[in-house]
């Protein structure tokens, strides 16, 4: 397997404000949230030549060539949908410059994803077909319905309990409180994560993310150019997609309480030439707080089974010995599709984020279970 260790490096971050009515349209955010990672980085628009996004991104590429005043686009590319879209960006701008393809990649995603068309909520529909057939007859239509099996499925495999699941909420919303960017900053309780309504069981209300409008941009360079701009590079380390076997449906699977990202995890680490280890934060991919028990046990920070366990005491806090999400994540600070939980990541390695881990080195970005799957490694300079 070949590796993209560090051939490429973060140099810019930006990002719009989040919100829960944006007012814009989601070129404008977009615009924005360019705009602010390349003053950043300290790059004139003219510089991009490769630009990746989100399949699910409505702003196209032509779009923004002529509204940004990009001269030549030469690499443009898109990543697969969901969580695994924030950490794919990165894999493909990383790819494109180690190929010789592109010197600056501009990774972008925008979205009103509370004021306009709302992931959490879906719309009747007269007909169905493929997978759907078999499950939006009988009331399974929203992503969480779909995603409450596999926290299910996890409870009665291995013990896991409601309250491990708060225990994820509440460390979530104590970094939020930190971070002036978050959108829900209000300190919550385990009890208060008991206390809320239950959604689709075993998911209560504090289990979900938010639903947002905002937009992230990240600039991508290539190693020679890193050194010579505003910020201190961020080393693209490794970085790594994958999928399971089965993908006519999230969840049509063989084993709803395991994460097909173990063959992420597998490759990530053998990319960077590193292991759980020697990563020092970790951003998962939280679309509910399930998934962050889920990414622990896939990416082999605890054996299979015991993430519950492992989240119990507040070791994944920024004061813990491995945290996560130290920005918020998708259930406090905002919904950006996990392009929000790298740019954390570069804070962190900057040493600028508002729940600043100690001597961070080494961080993770990571999702699973949502047929695809993505992670980055990111190294301090």
């Amino acid at each position: 397997m070949r590796s993209i260790r560090d051939q490429a490096a973060i140099a810019g971050i930006g990002q719009t404000e989040y919100s829960r009515r944006s007012g814009r349209t989601v070129a404008a955010l977009a615009c924005q949230a360019i705009k602010s990672a390349l003053d950043d980085a300290g790059l004139p628009a003219g510089d991009v030549d490769g630009l990746v996004r989100f399949d699910a991104d409505l702003v196209g590429e032509a779009a923004l060539i002529g509204s940004l005043g990009l001269t030549n686009v030469r690499w443009m590319s898109h990543t697969g949908y969901g969580g695994s879209g924030g950490n794919a960006v990165i894999v493909h701008a990383a790819a494109a410059i180690a190929a010789g393809a592109a010197d600056v990649v501009v990774c972008y995603r925008a979205l009103n994803g509370r004021s306009g068309q709302r992931f959490g909520r879906r719309d009747a529909a007269a007909t169905v077909s493929g997978a759907e057939a078999f499950q939006a007859p009988w009331g399974m239509l929203a992503p969480v319905h779909q995603f409450g099996q596999f926290a299910r499925r996890h409870m009665i495999e291995f013990g896991t309990t409601s309250e491990q699941f708060g225990r994820v909420a509440v460390s979530a919303r104590r970094h939020a409180s930190m971070n002036p960017r978050a959108v829900m900053r209000q300190p919550i309780s385990l009890e208060d994560h008991q206390q809320s309504r239950l959604i689709a069981d075993p998911l209560r209300l504090l289990d979900c993310c938010i639903e947002t409008d905002g937009a992230c941009a990240v600039v991508v360079v290539a190693a020679e150019r890193a050194r010579g701009l505003r910020q201190r590079p961020v080393w693209i380390r490794g970085g790594s997609q994958g999928s399971g076997s089965r993908t006519d449906g999230i969840v049509f699977r063989d084993d709803l309480a395991t994460a097909e990202s173990v063959h992420t995890a597998r490759d990530v680490f053998r990319s960077a030439g590193l292991g759980p280890s020697d990563v020092d934060v970790v951003m998962i991919y939280d679309h509910f707080t399930p998934f962050v028990i889920f990414s622990l046990e896939a990416y082999g920070f605890c054996l299979r089974g015991e993430g519950g366990r492992f989240v119990e005491s507040q070791r994944i806090d920024f004061d813990g010995d491995l945290p996560v999400n130290t920005h918020g994540g998708n259930l406090s600070e905002a919904y950006l599709q996990g392009l929000s939980h790298v740019i954390e990541g570069v804070r962190q390695l900057r040493g600028t984020s508002s729940a600043q881990v100690a001597n961070a080195e080494i961080v993770l970005s990571c999702s699973s279970v949502a047929q695809l799957s993505a992670a980055v490694v990111l190294a301090r300079d």
